[in-house]
Order: structure tokens, then C-alpha cells, then sequence
């Protein structure tokens, strides 16, 4: 149906391929797993397909420590414990005391829900295999309380990976692959005319060209991302520093004003100071 069609939003841009990747997931009935380097959009995909198609949103963030059984359920056995030396009657149904997961949730939701598991690559290199069952059948078994709980409408799942580390074979092939691309400059472009509509256009191109040249030296440790470039704007503009500011022909003005909102370590501000040095002495004014 078309209104099950992912299209971005007004407030997302997604390229043609990435709309095209999400669709083909949700026609397969299988999980899209999105890479790519940090700050591309990846978690925020998720929320704006729920957004953009109607869905209820459920979210898991997994961290190193998180362990599969936890989207499904939890027994929390020390809260049963302390109830039972209350001489609480809670501690006579044990169903009291099962903590419902992400998965779970979302398998109960009266509506197609969409599901994100964010960076999956987070956690235990076991953790993706634990899951794979559960995510084909859309079932799993609560053992303390013998309950088969099963999914009333098969989720859309949006699982994203930094690439951390490899994921396993068998769960790959469940899944749809799709790599972001970090934006190009026209889509860069379009991102920034979101969140500042009325930004003047010598400032835009200015503060684009400035942001690939500092993207493209190499050795950076961390590459600046679209919410560094966004962050940089909103400064560029609560300095009022103008365009010619942002034009790297003098060497002086290599290091870009404000610069701390898009290099984050030290070794890539020294990197650039050892590139102005040798600029100066290369090509002395």
C-alpha cells in the first residue's frame, strides 16, 4: 500500500537509495541493518520511518553490559525477595515480577510497531545469534511463567551498527544490508536548509567548502559529522562571523574560526597547526 512506503520527511532527508533500502526490508518482512560512520542518520532513521508511515516507535539502545534476554524479559528476582520478607502477597504470582523488554513491547502493540535496536555492535559478539530465533518466528517462551507470547504484527526492525565489530554470518543473511553514505554536498545542502531555512547562501557554500576541506585532510583521528557541521552553523551564526572568514586561500585561516565544534581531539587540532606551519613556510606571504 502506498502509505507503507518510506518516503523521508519533511524534517529528514533520505536519498533515493536509502528509501529504496528501507522499503525492500519492510516487503521482505525482514530486519534492515544500517551502517555507516557516525553522525549519518542511522538511529534517527528509524524514528522518522515511524513517523513518516504512522507507526508506534519502541527503542532499544544497547550498550556493551546488554544481554539479549533483556528485550525480551527480565525475572527480577531480587524484588520477589524482598517482597517475600515483607510478607507482601505480590510475591504469589510470579508474573508480578517479569520485567517486559523492547521486543516484547513491540510484539504486544495493538499496531505495526517499528522496532530499533541501536548499535547492535555494541554488545557481546553472541548477542545477534541470541536473537535470531526470536526474530524469525516472532516468538519466545516466558519460562516462569509458561507463557508463549508471539507477535500480533511482525515489526518493522531498524537495527544499526558502527561497525565496532563484525556481526555473525547467520545473522546477516536474515537481514537487509544497507551502508549510508556520508552525505554529498548538494545533500548536505538540503540537511542544512532544514534546520536553517533562511541561512544566506555565500555563507552556506563558504562554511560547506570549509567543512570538506577539514573532512578530506588526511590522518583526522574522528572526521567531523553532520551534527558537528549543524553545531558549526549555529555558531557561525551566533558570531555573525561572515563568509570570507571561511575561505581557506589565506594560510593563516587554515584552522577554521570555531573550530571546536568540529575537530574533538587534540591530535587533530595539532594535525591542523603542523599543516598551517607548513604551509607558511612552503609558501610565506
Amino acid at each position: 500500500m502506498a502509505e507503507d512506503r518510506f518516503s523521508g520527511t519533511s524534517s529528514y532527508i533520505a536519498t533515493d537509495d536509502l528509501m529504496m533500502a528501507v522499503n525492500a526490508a519492510v516487503t521482505l518482512e525482514r530486519p534492515i541493518l544500517v551502517k555507516g560512520e557516525p553522525g549519518t542518520g542511522k538511529t534517527q532513521l528509524a524514528i522518522e520511518v515511524a513517523s513518516a508511515l504512522g507507526r508506534p516507535l519502541h527503542e532499544w539502545h544497547i550498550k556493551s553490559t546488554t544481554k539479549a534476554q533483556q528485550g525480551l524479559y527480565e525475572y527480577d528476582a531480587v524484588a520477589r525477595l524482598r517482597d517475600s520478607q515483607l510478607g507482601d502477597d505480590r510475591v504469589h504470582d510470579i508474573g508480578n515480577y517479569i520485567v517486559r523488554g523492547k521486543v516484547w513491547e513491540a510484539f504486544e502493540s495493538e499496531q505495526q510497531p517499528v522496532l530499533l535496536i541501536d548499535e547492535i555492535d555494541k554488545a557481546d559478539i553472541e548477542f545477534p545469534n541470541d536473537l535470531l530465533q526470536e526474530l524469525d518466528r516472532m516468538e519466545f517462551f516466558v519460562y516462569e511463567t509458561k507463557q508463549l507470547v508471539k507477535a500480533r504484527h511482525r515489526p518493522i526492525i531498524v537495527i544499526t551498527s558502527n561497525n565496532e565489530k563484525e556481526l555473525p554470518d547467520a545473522f546477516l543473511r536474515r537481514c537487509f544490508f544497507h551502508y549510508i553514505k556520508f552525505p554529498d554536498k548538494d545533500t548536505m545542502a538540503r540537511i542544512v536548509d532544514v534546520h536553517f531555512p533562511k541561512l544566506k547562501k555565500d555563507l552556506l557554500r563558504e562554511a560547506l567548502e570549509a567543512f570538506y576541506k577539514v573532512r578530506d585532510v588526511r590522518g583526522l583521528k574522528k572526521k567531523p559529522s553532520t551534527s558537528e557541521l549543524l553545531d558549526w552553523i549555529k555558531l557561525l551564526l551566533a558570531e555573525d562571523i561572515p563568509p570570507e572568514a571561511l575561505r581557506g586561500s589565506d594560510s593563516r585561516k587554515a584552522i577554521p574560526p570555531l573550530h571546536g565544534a568540529l575537530l574533538k581531539n587534540e591530535q587533530d587540532v595539532h594535525l591542523f597547526e603542523q599543516l598551517v606551519f607548513l604551509d607558511r613556510r612552503t609558501n610565506p606571504q
